[in-house]
């Protein structure tokens, strides 16, 4: 299932920082592959990772405001904390499911715990 962190709203100037979010990704999964060939706007860099529940999948829209991820939904709302906890406080994140049958606010601050809540209160 594919799952997405998006930014609403109008970001300014503001990117997601490419580099401190590979760290995030390869401090949590040891063997990263990284494919920075851009492939299309919504694939213009790729991570790719063996996770417990198998191969998983990450991939940053062009624009930097929206994370899309191929994995299992506890590794989806980690991967949502972190682009969360890099993106400014001011800004609205939301966290859903590539056919919404989930779309929850998530607020700077939220822990792994509180998001897996909203999305079990939502679905």
């Amino acid at each position: 299932m594919t799952f997405m962190a998006v930014v609403e709203g109008d970001v300014g100037a503001w990117r997601i920082d490419r580099d401190v979010l590979t760290a995030a990704i390869g401090a949590r999964w040891s063997a990263v592959e990284i494919e920075s060939m851009h492939r299309s706007e919504v694939r213009s860099l790729i991570w790719q990772f063996e996770t417990e529940n198998g191969p998983g999948e990450a991939y940053l829209h062009e624009d930097g405001t929206c994370l899309y991820m191929d994995v299992w939904e506890e590794d989806a709302i980690w991967l949502a904390i972190v682009f969360r906890e890099l993106t400014p406080m001011d800004l609205d994140l939301v966290f859903c499911d590539e056919g919404y049958t989930f779309d929850v606010r998530l607020r700077a601050g939220t822990t792994e715990a509180e998001l897996t809540d909203l999305v079990n209160a939502a679905g």
